[in-house]
Formats: structure tokens, C-alpha cells, sequence
């Protein structure tokens, strides 16, 4: 039995602290997971910074919700998986009971509860992990691209709530990890021509590579003028993936009429935008958000195993578990892409 490990503990705003924590005893339904390796997510920064995560956070609490590993024990309950099995992880627990989970809607559940939020994390040698949780990783893939089956998953909910249909004109703001994801899943679904938005040149080359048609710098052309410009009529599906007050109204004022507006990057909670409702009702525009990731991580897990969604190229650093706090602490490097934790 393991009974200590080593830790990223969070415990405020901008206060997290390399320590040996101790290890519970597994209950009958749990696994003790060996992390090797886990993912730096915005909300993570955000949670860092201050701000509120998927759910409340009550320090102290290990966070990293994007993680991957391999099962060194199982509970006595355990009857899926066993010791030795490479795992991929979703996060989100729904209590099954509360108003929102009997109508189908879990992720909206009242009494949410998320590994790397509420619970101890993947910023660790080990978590404990409830088995329904755990998802068994293709044999193809890496531990860091299992790492990645998360933020695949949540993506696969916006897109299915966007609703793109084959033919459909797509533009896609932000090309940072989540960005490059919806520009695959967008042509997936069948879109006919993608803009990607992004002020990164490097990433602007990744967007073209992975399906992007257009690439627009917003920090040299507007956004929705240089949209028109190529789609006199506006994109069908815009798809924001920064979360800032311009890059909102950059998805807003590049839709045609008729189109839908998905506010997909996490915004500060203060954050507003200026909405005039005539503009909406006369343009007919459905606007829409999506919330992490209800039943889509055993089909994030399948597109990534098929190499129809590829992530190895936006990975952009591997790192040790006593250099996270660098990633926190310096935006230009964490902006580069997605940093990975390895334990």
C-alpha cells in the first residue's frame, strides 16, 4: 500500500506548494492511479488566479483534471478494470440524484463534484480515482495524447451542440489547444471552408495543417471584415474559443444570418459584452454555450486512437512535477501550447 507522494498543492489564490501528502486507503469502487501524465487547462490558471473552476473550490486541494496513468490498485468492488490497465480519466462526478441529473441534463448537476477541483488531482505522483471514472486508454496511444481525451471530450460537446451540418461555413477564434481541436472536429462534421482567428503566427501554421482554409492575424485585419471578405455573407457556425470580451464579439459579428454563435472559451466570471437584442432577433442568431463534457470521453478517447483527431503537435512542452509552477507563473511560455505534467 502507498501511504505518501509528492504534490502540487494548491492552496489560495497564487500560492501552490511541492509537498509529500499522505494517501488514503482505497474505498470498495476506487483505483490508486500511477499519473504519468497530466495537463495544464486554463481553468487551472484561472483557478490559480482566483477565479472559480467547473465547480467551487475549497482549498487545499491538488488540481490537474487532465490526466492519464496506470492502475497499481483497485478497490475490492472493482470489477472492470485491474491493476496494470493504462487509464484515461474524466473528471466531472454528477450526483445522479438532484433535479438536473433525473432530467438526463449530469453535467448541470447541483451537487457537481470534479478530480482536480473538488477532489485531489492529477498535479501528483498518484490520485484516487472512482472506476467509473476511468476510461482504458487504445493501446496506440501515448499517456500524454490519453491526457488529452478531456479536453477532446468537452470539445465534442460544443461541437454537437453547434450543430454543424455538411456545407456549413465555420470560423473557429483562437487557435490554442481547444481551437486546433475544433478545427478537426468542425471538418469531421463536414464543414465546406474554416477560418481560424489567432494572432500567433506559429499557430496560425498549425491551424492551416490540421483543416483551417483561411488564417486571419486579428491583431493586423478585423476579424469580421476579413470573414466577409471570403464569406460575403458570414460564417454559418462561429465558434469562440478564448474567452474576452473582443474575441466574443468577433464570433458574434462574423455570423450570417441565421447562424449560431457558440461561446466555448471560459471567460472571467465579471467579464460582459455589449448584446443588442434587436440585432439578435432581426439576424435570427442562436447563441449557445457548452459545459464540460456529459458521456463524450469514450468517444474522444475512440477519435484519438483512430488518429482521425491528432494533438502530438500542439503538446508543446513535457515537464517535471517541480517545474509546474512555471507555467502559472510565465504566460508567454504557457501560450506556446499545451504544457503536459510528468510524474
Amino acid at each position: 500500500m502507498i501511504s505518501r507522494m509528492k504534490a502540487a498543492v494548491f492552496y489560495g489564490v497564487k500560492d501552490l506548494r511541492l509537498e509529500e501528502v499522505p494517501l488514503r486507503k482505497l474505498r470498495s469502487d476506487e483505483l490508486l492511479v500511477k499519473i504519468h501524465a497530466c495537463g495544464v487547462c486554463g481553468t487551472d490558471v484561472h483557478i490559480y488566479e482566483g477565479a472559480k473552476g467547473s465547480a467551487t473550490v475549497y482549498p487545499p486541494v491538488v488540481l490537474g483534471h487532465e490526466f492519464s496513468g496506470e492502475i497499481v490498485e483497485i478497490g475490492n468492488g472493482v470489477r472492470q478494470l485491474k491493476v496494470g490497465d493504462r487509464i484515461s480519466v474524466d473528471p466531472n462526478i454528477f450526483c445522479g440524484q438532484c433535479h438536473f441529473c433525473k432530467k438526463g441534463n449530469v453535467h448541470l448537476c447541483e451537487n457537481l463534484q470534479a478530480i482536480g477541483v473538488t477532489r485531489n488531482g492529477g498535479f501528483a505522483e498518484y490520485a484516487i480515482v472512482p472506476e467509473k471514472q476511468a476510461y482504458k486508454l487504445p493501446d496506440n496511444l501515448s499517456y500524454e495524447e490519453g491526457a488529452m481525451g478531456e479536453p477532446v471530450a468537452c470539445c465534442l460537446h460544443g461541437i454537437d451542440l453547434s450543430g454543424i451540418k455538411h456545407g456549413d461555413k465555420v470560423l473557429i477564434v483562437g487557435a490554442g489547444t481547444i481551437g486546433l481541436i475544433m478545427v478537426q472536429l468542425a471538418k469531421l462534421a463536414g464543414a465546406s471552408q474554416i477560418i481560424v482567428s489567432e494572432s500567433i503566427k506559429e499557430k496560425r501554421g498549425i491551424a492551416l495543417k490540421y483543416g483551417a482554409d483561411v488564417v486571419v492575424d486579428p491583431e493586423i485585419s478585423a476579424v469580421d471584415k476579413k470573414v466577409k471578405e471570403v464569406i460575403p455573407q458570414g460564417v454559418d457556425v462561429a465558434i469562440e474559443c478564448v474567452g474576452t470580451k473582443r474575441t466574443m464579439l468577433n464570433a458574434i459579428q462574423s455570423c450570417a444570418r441565421g447562424g449560431t454563435v457558440m461561446m466555448f472559451g471560459l471567460a472571467p466570471p465579471d467579464c460582459e459584452i455589449p448584446l443588442k437584442p434587436f440585432e439578435v432577433f432581426q439576424r435570427e442568431l442562436t447563441i449557445k454555450s457548452s459545459f464540460i463534457n456529459p458521456f463524450t470521453q469514450a468517444r474522444a478517447l475512440d477519435l484519438l486512437g483512430s488518429r482521425k483527431i491528432r494533438v502530438a503537435d500542439f503538446i508543446a512542452d513535457v515537464i517535471q512535477l517541480d517545474q509546474l509552477r512555471k507555467v502559472f507563473e510565465d504566460r508567454k511560455y504557457r501560450s506556446r501550447g499545451k504544457v503536459i505534467i510528468s510524474t
